[in-house]
């Protein structure tokens, strides 16, 4: 997003502080780079919306462009607590699983809770589908993608195991 757009949401948050535009103007920063100031933003606009679940992903996305592992798997856990469905959350959380080959944690089960069940695929794109290209086909719920990311992290390790071996060095 342009820096205007990010200039117009800090507007916005300047003249209304308790908007909840502040999660709007994390996602910007954290895709402009500016993963310090989105933490800022959510840390501060979460200590008075702390149920905002798309600010939570948001900080635990910016974490993880960080290497801060452990706070990003707390907030995305804590986002999956208030909404077992989102799957921004979901997908943010498998993919940092499987990044880091924490296999324990990537098998663990995520959290349940009310909707916890899988829904039905999705054609459109939500709210939490920004990565995706608009008007993508055959999309996949949050359990299947989960379990996709499971198996390919479990394949991963079993890959780098063998080449280790081959090359005389144990994993």
């Amino acid at each position: 997003m342009s820096p205007t757009r990010i200039d117009d949401l800090r507007r916005r948050l300047h003249d209304d502080p308790s908007s909840i535009a502040f999660a709007q103007l994390a996602e910007e920063l954290r895709r402009a780079g500016q993963l310090e100031e989105a933490i800022a933003v959510c840390r501060t606009g979460l200590a008075s919306c702390p149920d905002h679940v798309s600010a939570r992903v948001t900080l635990g996305r910016s974490l993880a462009g960080l290497g801060r592992i452990e706070e990003a798997s707390r907030e995305l856990e804590a986002a999956l607590q208030l909404d077992p469905d989102h799957r921004g959350a979901a997908r943010a959380l498998a993919e940092i699983r499987a990044e880091h080959l924490d296999l324990p944690a990537a098998l663990r089960p995520l959290p349940e809770g009310p909707g916890a069940t899988a829904s039905a695929p999705s054609t459109e794109p939500g709210p939490s589908d920004g990565d995706r290209p608009a008007g993508a086909k055959g999309a996949i719920d949050p359990a299947e993608y989960l379990r996709i990311v499971r198996t390919l992290a479990a394949l991963e390790a079993w890959l780098a195991a063998i080449h280790a071996t081959r090359a005389g060095r144990h994993p």
